[in-house]
């Protein structure tokens, strides 16, 4: 049988907090004005206020994270009282936020630049500028996978990072 593997996805909790009527939705439209229209998030002119502004980033930051953090304790005692053996916390922005130690072990995703841009592209959410700006303000992938227990590397092929993370799925419950 298939294990079943419980996953906390930060980036959706921050979009779960940030849909009408959810906790992060009326600060980001008061610290940055014209953000939130009619009790809506406009994630494009969002992007826009924070992304190149180091200041404006970390001031959204310190709105988000205490908010995903809290989520995320809750999402870890449930998995704790089910008796969960693995539990995944899918953050972006793990090593970048120092909490590496939550864990017991960092998987990190890794492509090449030329990848990540082109991915992000498809998109269709951000332009050129957009994206080198937040490319830049990670940690760059050579010191994350430095920092990495695993690397699983997808520039290669999807065929090839599920079979990796397969592989890992299985060790892990050995």
């Amino acid at each position: 049988s298939r294990p079943h593997i419980r996953v906390f996805d930060a980036d959706a909790e921050v979009h779960r907090l940030q849909r009408p009527g959810g906790a992060a939705l009326p600060e980001p439209g008061d610290t940055f004005p014209g953000t939130v229209v009619a009790g809506r998030l406009d994630r494009a002119a969002l992007r826009r206020a924070v992304i190149g502004q180091p200041a404006a980033l970390r001031r959204l930051e310190r709105i988000l994270h205490p908010l995903v953090q809290q989520a995320e304790r809750r999402f870890l005692g449930r998995a704790r009282r089910a008796g969960a053996r693995v539990a995944v916390l899918d953050i972006p922005l793990l090593l970048e936020t120092g909490r590496e130690h939550l864990v017991d072990l960092v998987v990190v995703v890794s492509a090449p630049r030329a990848v990540q841009t082109h991915r992000v592209r498809q998109r269709g959410r951000m332009d050129d500028a957009q994206i080198a700006a937040v490319i830049a303000q990670q940690m760059p992938d050579r010191e994350k996978r430095r920092r990495a227990h695993v690397v699983i590397q997808t520039g290669l092929s999807r065929f090839h990072a599920l079979r990796r993370l397969r592989r890992l799925i299985l060790e892990l419950y050995r």
